[in-house]
């Protein structure tokens, strides 16, 4: 237990005239209206965006930098393919652009863009390093306090599913596929290159999107479905299908045409949308708080894995823990989705619905999964952290909580369930964890907690630090200030910076706020090599 004692014994000090300099915050704001049409057998998406910059920041803007996300999958030569090459070379993955001849490959990419700001055409200029990125540059100066409409045309090639987006069949995966400003914040621009081991950094505003598909297509979406018969079929498919008697499948008394689904959200960064004839649909409700009952569906394969029968069940679990634990659920649905195998990730998430990629996760594993990835709402959605920078306090944090949950629930955890003895399982909650992370603790990781995404050069060493150190970490801060404070400064920096950009400076202003103490010992181990102790 030596290990233990030191994560234990790590000096904090009374916070006696310690203090920080306050700075004046602000962060720009952006709403979006899309209509977007999906041609399944072109596997392909035609669109239109009109978005409202609204400059929030003190500073005079020329210009503002759009992603193109769908580039990425687009060649071998973009920021994703290069990684994915570097990843293959270190056998920690496959570069699925490798796996056919080139002719036979299906890119991905976006064109027929034709931007306009306030009616007016807008020239742009494009990033010499990267296609998935592009600068549309302002007719006229935005002020401080003003805003402008930009819009666009837009036409994206979906590729085959891999990473986060694409299609499988006739399943379609649309995630990261319109143009999307880039954040402007003290630090300047963020334009970064979209990555496969490495997240992304978005502005927060509100989502009015249009989506036209085949009638006999189920969609699962960010935000609220507007079109009420719709929604009424799909929660009264999903109550049968939640009895788990006799699944029930969607079917449309219109073959052969078309619908339009309307969807909605506030204070989101992001939106992504998944379709298939297929989907089984399962629907729940969850009671928070006595004003407050939110809606839960999942969207699972035919033949899909037979944990997910209890899909919504474990929805509804995570909701409830990261909303005593952290701070209110904010938005009126949770959904999750259950996608074919991925090779990088057990999941990927987005506001209001994420992704599951485990086809072969047994009951534990599969809510611990869901889990995590519900975890996200908290940990990108509502605190939305520079992800490319700070993994950790996107990635790293959450996985804490997932641990906590797991350990409360099952006395298991995701990364060691393989290897834990019974007698270790009949241990109380608080002693199974100090088991649990003596081991963690002692799993060899190299660089440090606050190394950026892109500087791991495999997946490997980037799920070790990110992850799993980072929760070591997090247990040294529960271990040293007590479950109770480490909490109650969690709940304070959830009510502080929600549906803002935090930093890892205001993280540790609310922690040591909440326990009077100096962190300053704790938090320069995030930029130590190796293991923490």
């Amino acid at each position: 237990m030596k290990r233990l004692c030191a994560l234990m014994m790590i000096a904090v000090v009374p916070m006696v005239g310690f203090s920080q300099t306050p700075y004046a915050y602000w962060q720009q704001e952006v709403h979006y209206n899309i209509q977007v049409a999906l041609n399944e057998k072109q596997h392909s998406l035609k669109g239109d965006l009109s978005v409202d910059y609204i400059n929030h920041s003190p500073d005079t803007l020329t210009f503002i930098w759009f992603h193109l996300w769908p580039n990425a999958y687009k060649n071998k030569n973009t920021a994703l393919g290069k990684q994915l090459v570097v990843l293959k070379g270190n056998e920690k993955h496959t570069n699925p652009l490798e796996k056919k001849k080139e002719a036979e490959h299906e890119p991905g990419y976006i064109d027929e863009l034709k931007f306009e700001v306030n009616k007016q055409a807008a020239a742009t200029e494009n990033d010499t390093a990267n296609i998935d990125m592009i600068k549309v540059l302002l007719p006229q100066p935005l002020l401080p306090g003003k805003q402008v409409t930009v819009t666009t045309p837009f036409h994206v090639k979906l590729p085959d599913y891999y990473s986060r987006s694409g299609y499988s069949g006739q399943q379609f995966f649309v995630c990261q596929w319109y143009p999307k400003p880039a954040v402007y914040d003290t630090k300047g621009w963020h334009p970064i290159p979209y990555l496969d081991q490495g997240e992304f950094f978005s502005e927060y505003g509100s989502f009015k999107v249009a989506i036209t598909v085949p009638a006999e297509y189920v969609i699962g979406a960010t935000g609220s479905l507007q079109n009420k018969d719709e929604l009424a079929t799909y929660k009264q498919i999903g109550i049968e299908n939640n009895k788990d008697i006799k699944l029930v499948t969607y079917k449309t008394t219109t073959p052969g045409k078309t619908k339009t689904l309307q969807y909605t959200g506030d204070r989101i960064l992001d939106f992504a949308w998944f379709a298939a004839k297929d989907f089984v649909i399962r629907y729940d409700t969850l009671q928070l708080t006595e004003n407050n009952t939110i809606d839960v569906f999942s969207y699972g394969q035919p033949n899909g894995n037979k944990t997910w029968k209890n899909s919504t069940s474990y929805i509804k679990d995570a909701v409830r823990h990261y909303s005593k634990w952290i701070g209110q659920y904010p938005y009126p649905v949770v959904q999750a989705v259950e996608g074919p195998k991925n090779q990088s990730s057990g999941g990927m998430e987005y506001p209001m619905i994420t992704l599951i990629t485990s086809p072969n996760a047994k009951e534990e594993e599969m809510d611990g999964v869901i889990t995590h990835e519900v975890g996200h709402n908290w940990f990108m959605g509502i605190l939305g952290t520079n992800e490319r920078q700070y993994a950790w306090m996107d990635e790293g944090i959450n996985t804490y909580f997932q641990f906590r949950y797991e350990a409360e629930k099952y006395r298991s955890n995701s990364i060691l369930s393989s290897y834990i003895p019974k007698d270790i399982k009949e241990l109380s909650e608080d002693e199974f964890q100090a088991r649990i992370y003596e081991v963690l603790n002692s799993i060899p990781s190299g660089q440090p907690i606050n190394t950026p995404s892109a500087a791991f050069t495999n997946n490997e060493d980037y799920g070790i630090v990110e992850y799993v150190k980072t929760a070591v970490w997090m247990y040294t801060l529960e271990a040293a200030i007590g479950r109770d404070t480490l909490d109650k400064g969690m709940q304070s920096y959830f009510k502080d910076w929600q549906f803002k950009h935090p930093q890892p400076e205001d993280l540790k202003k609310e922690l040591e706020t909440a326990s009077g103490k100096n962190l300053d010992t704790i938090f320069e181990l995030l930029n130590k090599e190796g293991k923490l102790f």
